[in-house]
């Protein structure tokens, strides 16, 4: 479920930055970039509760990141489309001074950025919201406290032995007979009800609420809670008609809310602050008029986070609108007549002033809600959760410094990689500037790259091979190196074709193909060379022990390293220079058939190339070497055929091919020896490494290719006496000062001058064999 839930995320991605200018689809609630990833983490969610195959840190995270989407679509709408142009609250009371409460509430809010976004977030938080508990269902108003009630009046008691029982059954004898109270299990009732009330209200769910206390036989409470709505009848507002049939129009002669809301508003303040209630009680009423005078029960009734930054919003939204309602004198319903012989003139002074009473509003605001950065919770996740900080920042619109402060955390390695939670943070992150960006709200480069690095990281751990080039397109100038470094990290777990595969999915995804070939390339044979030991220092190597034993690891991931440049023909020329390098190491290394199998897997092409000549030039001499290396092993498999019980045809035969293979071979060795093959330049500034890669591969060679041929050529004279005057020039070519053969016989391991002239005296004295005493009767005859 795991991969599908990566999938399903870059799926959206892809579609999503198809609509990259499309701002309307991109923020569309149903189908929009945030709504679909909320919805993804949802099912996961589900998928992960229903199987139990989660720790508690994974689901916390991923519900977290559920509700960070929805409180993404919910802002970023009103912040990136123009609201429509909507009369001011003094425009309405200057036009209708009798414009119903809720119309102005509204005016109010329309007129406020900062308020409108306020109550969206509130709205979120409601949604988010527990769900409320189910309280258990009544049979009766205080029915156990009346059995009690009812049994003192016939008896005719006083209230004594009761247990302090109230003596009266209206809502307020508790409050007003002291020290008095229900029945046990009424009292655990009430609780139970006020409790499930509060949670209703915090989450937003006014009409249940009120459902429930109808339930529970107590109207009165239900009326005290739609006291909290306000004012509306729209026969009398300046506001359009709906046409939604009949019942639409015939609401609009109904009114509905609370004429007197302020006078409901201190009775409700008043409760919340009576000591001698209960403290779920009084949090009922905090939480119906949230005030700064409220402000200390309900936090007493905060258990979570969330519940905090709740309380602190639904303060300053009701705040705000109150003290915009008292500055317009409240309203006809509100206040009277008086508020009605107020006049009120839309100008542009009016304007001016509150604007600047936003500027400074919006200044508290932040002030405000900054606090919540460090407050204490007793539930749920702390407030320095990445989540909570991730939804504080949304807040206050800073997004820029969230995703800062992210990706140095990031950076100073103070998120555990192997926490269960990483990969959803990441995931969420990297989504998070994806989306920025695509809705063009700036997002800081660096962070972003940290950030993508970080979920590039994830998703190759959860083995996403598939997604890596989608992400990395989005690093914009390092998104080609970051997807080089993922091809390299492959090493040689993946064959050809899933090279060729990978290498493919960067051109899908908006990158150069042969650039990130070319990159990969290089990167693989850094990788390579910094585990392979150097080619260049030490003695030379012997070439008898050199050349057993199959690559190791780190030699088939040089090897391999040319498959990248090899996949197209606009990375040949990078192919070549990459060729010759690897060509090169391994000579110097005295593995000759590992280099030989680098040069199965060229392609054709490479030899028809032509520049950079000093490439070509190189390439060819290294190709030259190889067709030599074959011709002498060919030689000796001939030599090898030969058997004493040939018949005379076959021996004919094979003797033709002998001789011909021989012949093959002096002519390519003497024309090897007699041109300027591998020859280093004579000042290699700035290219030291190769000149002495160089000077070891002649060193290795010349003198072996000298030696092998010697031998050869000596060996066969039984069968082509000629072969000894061959041997004999040899001698000559190597003493000649224009070719300076004789200096590539450096000793250390490789071969000595002395075993050469060792090997020729030897073939003087073969030169003998036929009798004579004139030793160069052989060369001139």
């Amino acid at each position: 479920m795991a991969q599908t839930f990566y999938t399903s995320c870059a799926e959206v991605l892809s579609l999503c930055q198809s609509q990259k200018d499309d701002l309307a689809a991109l923020l569309d609630p149903d189908s929009g970039f945030a709504p679909r990833l909320r919805q993804i983490c949802h099912d996961q969610l589900v998928d992960l509760e229903e199987n139990m195959e989660s720790s508690q840190e994974e689901l916390d995270a991923l519900r977290m990141e559920y509700n960070t989407w929805g409180l993404l679509q919910a802002l970023m709408p009103a912040r990136k489309t123009e609201p429509e142009p909507q009369p001011t609250a003094r425009a309405l009371l200057a036009e209708n001074p009798y414009t119903p409460t809720s119309t102005l509430a509204q005016a109010t809010l329309a007129a406020s950025p900062t308020l409108t976004e306020l109550v969206v977030v509130r709205e979120w938080l409601h949604d988010t919201a527990p769900a409320p508990p189910q309280a258990e269902a009544s049979t009766g108003y205080w029915k156990f406290t009346k059995h009690r009630v009812m049994q003192a009046l016939r008896t005719g008691s006083d209230g004594r032995g009761l247990d302090n029982v109230v003596k009266q059954m209206d809502p307020d004898t508790v409050g007003r007979e002291d020290g008095s109270h229900l029945a046990a299990d009424d009292t655990s009732h009430e609780k139970a009800l006020t409790q499930a009330l509060y949670a209703y209200v915090r989450a937003g769910k006014l009409e249940e609420a009120v459902e429930l206390c109808r339930e529970a036989h107590q109207p009165w409470r239900a009326a005290s809670i739609r006291g909290s709505l306000l004012f509306r009848w729209k026969a009398i507002a300046s506001e359009p008609h709906e046409e939604d049939g009949q019942e639409d129009a015939d609401a609009e002669d109904v009114w509905r809310g609370n004429k007197r809301r302020n006078l409901w508003k201190t009775t409700c303040t008043r409760a919340a602050l009576d000591a001698r209630l209960n403290e779920a009680e009084r949090a009922l009423y905090a939480a119906l008029t949230p005030s700064s005078q409220t402000a200390g029960v309900l936090q007493k009734a905060c258990r979570t986070w969330e519940d905090v930054l709740w309380v602190h919003i639904s303060i300053l939204c009701e705040e705000k609108q109150s003290a915009a309602l008292r500055r317009l004198g409240g309203g006809f319903w509100e206040n009277g007549i008086s508020a009605v012989e107020k006049t009120f003139t839309p100008g542009s002074a009016g304007q001016e002033e509150e604007e600047q009473e936003e500027e400074l509003w919006r200044a508290e605001v932040e002030k405000a809600l900054e606090t919540l950065a460090s407050v204490s919770v007793e539930d749920g996740l702390p407030a320095d959760n990445a989540f909570h900080m991730s939804q504080l920042h949304i807040i206050l619109d800073r997004t820029d410094e969230l995703l800062d402060d992210f990706a140095a955390r990031l950076q100073q390695g103070l998120y555990d990689p192997s926490s269960s939670e990483y990969p959803t943070m990441t995931r969420f992150f990297a989504h998070l500037c994806l989306f920025l960006q695509m809705i063009d709200i700036p997002v800081s480069p660096l962070a972003t790259q940290t950030i993508l690095e970080a979920y590039l990281q994830v998703l190759e751990a959860a083995g996403q091979r598939d997604l890596i080039a989608m992400y990395a397109g989005a690093l914009g100038d390092n998104a080609v190196a970051r997807y080089a470094l993922f091809l390299t990290s492959l090493g040689l777990s993946a064959d050809i074709n899933e090279r060729r595969l990978a290498l493919t999915r960067a051109r899908e995804h908006g990158l150069d193909m042969e650039e990130v070939a070319v990159v990969t390339a290089e990167r693989t044979m850094e990788k390579a060379f910094e585990a392979l030991p150097s080619a260049v220092k030490g003695p030379l190597p012997s070439l008898i022990s050199a050349m057993q034993g199959s690559p190791s690891e780190p030699e088939l991931l040089l090897l391999r390293s040319i498959e990248w440049t090899t996949f197209m023909e606009g990375t040949f020329d990078r192919a070549l220079e990459q060729a010759d390098v690897i060509l090169r190491y391994f000579l110097a290394c005295g593995r000759v058939h590992v280099a030989r199998l680098l040069l199965d897997m060229l392609p054709a092409e490479l030899a028809s190339i032509n520049e950079p000549e000093e490439f070509a030039t190189e390439y060819l001499h290294l190709r030259q070497f190889f067709v030599i290396w074959d011709i002498l092993d060919r030689v000796v498999e001939c030599q090898a055929l030969e058997a004493p019980q040939m018949t005379r045809d076959t021996r004919s035969a094979w003797l033709r091919d002998y001789r011909g293979l021989i012949e093959q071979a002096h002519e390519l060795i003497i024309k090897l020896l007699t041109t300027d093959w591998l020859v280093p330049e004579s000042e290699p500034i700035g290219r030291e490494r190769h000149h002495r890669e160089l000077t070891r591969i002649r060193q290795l060679y010349i003198p072996e290719l000298i030696l092998r041929l010697h031998v050869m050529l000596l060996s066969s004279r039984d069968r082509i006496p000629e072969n000894v005057k061959h041997v004999l020039n040899l001698a000559n070519i190597v003493a000649d000062s224009r070719y300076r053969l004789y200096e590539d016989f450096a000793g250390q391991n490789g071969r000595r001058l002395g075993d050469y002239l060792t090997a020729v005296r030897q073939a003087v004295i073969a030169g003998l064999e036929h009798g004579g005493s004139d030793p160069f009767q052989v060369v001139s005859s």
